[in-house]
């Protein structure tokens, strides 16, 4: 079965950088999306919040495939603007996990106890030093753990860009797949080891970085260790 890995893997790996690059764009627009969506959801003016229900709704309520579809067809019909086959994966990306990031936001938000926004008042915060310097730090620590779980979500989701002929991990082995059918089961076992490591390093640093957050608040472990430990009878 592994006899012709050595021929086979140089040519996935050669989709890497495009899976890499779909996924690392696709995060950082998540972030940023997910951000702004899950605190327009909390927003005083009902304008905003109805807009981004809309778009939350939206992405969320949709296929994943179409809206790669409708960017990468449609939307340049409509602005006259070509996107690059990539570009339109990123936006894709980002847009549609945005949106559930955005209910992560807003969970994480809400879950800061009231007393704290309570003491940052009687301390003359604005609504923004509030928000910043009290409850982000706060739902940061709550959201990373789901955050993770998008992620990997997302890199996952890198292998639709195959339809738009995006020539990531995906794309290649379906390339290489008429002329070595005979070692389909390679290739599509290489694949998945690749998605999985993939999956382990963006695990591994969802978790540092959930330790550094907890320890930036005086936190000596993550809530989701807490609720393990609750579970195990631990306590806390």
């Amino acid at each position: 079965m592994f006899d012709n890995l050595s021929v086979l893997l140089p040519r996935l790996l050669s989709g890497l950088p495009y899976t890499l690059a779909a996924a690392a764009g696709g995060i950082a627009l998540t972030i940023v999306l997910s951000f702004a969506a899950g605190l327009g959801l909390l927003a005083p003016s009902r304008t905003v919040r109805g807009i981004t229900r809309v778009y939350v709704e939206g992405f969320r309520g949709t296929s994943e495939v179409v809206q790669l579809f409708w960017i990468y067809f449609v939307v340049p019909i409509l602005v006259g603007l070509e996107l690059l086959p990539l570009t339109a994966g990123i936006l894709v990306l980002g847009l549609n996990h945005g949106a559930y990031g955005a209910e992560i936001v807003r969970g994480a938000v809400q879950s800061v106890p009231r007393a704290q926004l309570e003491g940052a008042i009687a301390l003359n915060f604005t609504p923004a030093q509030r928000m910043w310097r009290v409850v982000l730090p706060q739902a940061v620590v709550e959201m990373l753990p789901s955050f993770n779980n998008l992620f990997i979500q997302l890199l996952k989701s890198t292998a639709i860009l195959f339809f738009i002929e995006v020539p990531e991990i995906f794309k290649q082995g379906e390339i290489l797949r008429p002329a070595w059918g005979k070692d389909i089961g390679l290739i599509y076992l290489v694949e998945l080891v690749l998605y999985l490591l993939l999956a382990i390093v963006i695990t591994g640093v969802m978790r540092w970085l959930e330790k550094l957050a907890a320890r930036r608040i005086g936190r000596t472990a993550p809530s989701r260790e807490r609720a393990l430990a609750k579970v195990s009878g631990g306590g806390v």
